[in-house]
C-alpha cells in the first residue's frame, strides 16, 4: 500500500523516509532492491540501539510517523486505508496516474 501511496502523492508533496533497525547492511541493501522501495532509506546498522529510532521514540516495527511541513507530528503508525484518508485530508485526492503503455515487438 506504501509503494501505491508514494506513487498517488509524490507529486503533492508526500514523501517517505525509511528508517532501518537492521544490522547487516548487505541484507538490508537487498530487501529495499527486492521490494522496490524507492523512497530514501537510512541506517546505522545498531537495531534497536539505532539513533533515529531512539530520537522518535519508536519501540516496535513496523512504525511510521507522519509530519507535517513545519515538522509536527500530525499521525502515528497509520496504514493502509487510514492513511490513505489522512493524505486526502491533507493533500487532496490522489494524483491521477497515466496507465503504462505496453510496448510489443513484432
Amino acid at each position: 500500500m506504501l509503494l501505491k501511496l508514494t506513487r498517488h502523492f509524490t507529486q503533492k508533496g508526500f514523501d517517505v523516509l525509511g528508517v532501518s533497525f537492521d544490522r547487516d547492511k548487505v541484507k538490508w541493501e537487498k530487501a529495499i532492491k527486492a521490494d522496490n522501495l524507492t523512497w530514501n532509506h537510512v541506517s546505522d546498522l545498531k537495531y534497536w540501539g539505532n539513533a533515529a529510532g531512539n530520537y522518535t521514540v519508536i519501540n516496535s516495527i513496523p512504525a511510521n510517523i507522519l509530519l507535517d511541513k513545519d515538522q509536527k507530528i500530525i499521525g502515528r503508525n497509520l496504514k493502509g486505508e487510514a492513511l490513505m484518508s489522512k493524505l486526502t485530508e491533507l493533500l487532496g485526492a490522489p494524483a491521477k496516474l497515466q496507465k503504462r503503455v505496453k510496448f510489443c515487438k513484432k
